[in-house]
């Protein structure tokens, strides 16, 4: 991915530089890899450390916390002035994270470590997701799709990894990780020759910004505190899930540890499908079909989730899973074209302050799971896709994208 190379092919406006997504797509599957191996590894230091369920969504809070503050910064600035280089530095920073996480022998400690993961959260998503889009050959939600599959496939794996390495070999085995990230860095650096000879081949030209013709001021900020919202009802619920699942499957069914992370790898699998699913029938249907069916097509599963016995727990949560993430790269495109040239800062503000929304209710809901129990959480938790009823105040975008 050298100059030469991009003379050789398409550039993103002209076609789909697919080598240049998966790549990004697979430095997305080892930063969140890094990224997912804290929540994996919970229920480890909930017991190595006496944690409170505060603590465990404190944990939580720092590292989306970190993210959500930094990322649209980052996207606001970079969509002025692109950083192609910025890429492996975030890479480095959750490098650094892992081996902080991996010594600390305090709590501080740990929350420094959460923290450094998501600085590097911060830096990586916004360029990445920028250089997805670039490289979409307009096949936008599909680009989205299978950047963010990447993303999903290694917060599924960290679980697994966690039950099968770092449970057995203890936390200092978190280290071991950073060997992936070292290839991430590479890689990466790597994209960023590419994102540079890009910019250069662009300079000068006027490229179209939107399919969709400006709609007034109000539409565009009304979709957005919906697109929000949505994404914020959505995060909140794969919080709950991916940081106390575990924990319900433990206390509800007595199950080990190692086969509660088998459980939640169900889950996670399930949402890297429906990410895939999701970018090639927005691009088919329009994202606001997506958005329709994911966040309101949830709804009988999750309000069936607290009252499942084990067999039917892990098929809903499969279920879940597929359908509720299906929605995400829909969201995105669908903001990115209500913003259009604004690719960095609506980047940063879906992956990052939504992110971070997430973060804080799972905060909250530690503190509920300490003051009524893990299944009341559960049970709230099952009416949060009632906020999808919101999509009917997004504008029909369809004919304009036919036009």
């Amino acid at each position: 991915m050298t100059a030469t190379t991009i003379k050789e092919r398409p550039s993103g406006a002209d076609g789909t530089v697919l080598i240049v997504i998966l790549a990004v797509s697979l430095c997305h599957f080892i930063n969140d890899v890094m990224q997912s191996l804290l929540s994996a590894i919970y229920p480890l230091l909930k017991e190595a450390y006496n944690l409170d369920f505060w603590q465990i969504g404190v944990l939580t809070m720092a590292f989306q916390g970190t993210a959500s503050l930094l990322q649209p910064l980052i996207g606001m600035y970079t969509d002025r002035r692109p950083l192609p280089y910025s890429l492996p530095f975030g890479m480095a920073s959750s490098l650094v994270g892992l081996v902080v996480l991996a010594y600390a022998h305090s709590y501080t400690v740990l929350v420094l470590g959460a923290m450094l993961i998501g600085l590097g959260s911060a830096i990586f998503h916004p360029e990445s997701s920028r250089v997805a889009r670039l490289a979409s050959g307009g096949r936008f939600g599909l680009a989205q799709s299978v950047f963010q599959v990447g993303g999903n496939f290694g917060q599924a794996m960290g679980p697994l990894l966690a039950a099968f390495i770092v449970v057995p070999f203890g936390q200092t085995s978190v280290s071991w990780f950073t060997a992936g990230s070292l290839v991430g860095i590479i890689v990466l650096w790597r994209v960023g020759g590419w994102y540079a000879a890009h910019l250069r081949d662009r300079h000068g030209r006027k490229m179209p910004a939107s399919l969709f013709p400006p709609l007034p001021r109000t539409k565009v900020v009304t979709a957005l505190v919906v697109l929000t919202i949505l994404t914020f009802s959505k995060n909140i619920y794969m919080a709950s899930l991916s940081s106390y699942y575990t924990f319900y499957a433990i206390e509800k069914f007595a199950v080990s540890v190692q086969q509660s992370q088998v459980m939640l790898f169900g889950f996670l699998g399930a949402s890297a499908a429906g990410l895939v699913l999701g970018g090639l029938f927005g691009d088919r249907f329009g994202p606001k079909t997506v958005i329709w069916f994911s966040i309101l097509g949830v709804l009988p599963f999750t309000l069936a989730l607290p009252y499942a016995n084990l067999f039917w727990i892990n098929v809903l949560t499969v279920l879940i899973g597929l359908i509720l993430s299906s929605a995400f790269s829909a969201i995105v495109v669908f903001a990115q074209e209500l913003v259009p040239g604004r690719v960095g800062m609506i980047a940063g503000i879906f992956f990052g302050l939504a992110f971070g929304f997430g973060g804080i209710g799972a905060a909250f809901l530690g503190v509920l799971a300490d003051s009524k129990g893990i299944e009341y959480v559960f049970w709230v938790c099952s009416f949060l896709p009632l906020l999808g009823l919101l999509t009917i105040f997004l504008p029909n975008m369809s004919r304009a994208r036919v036009r």
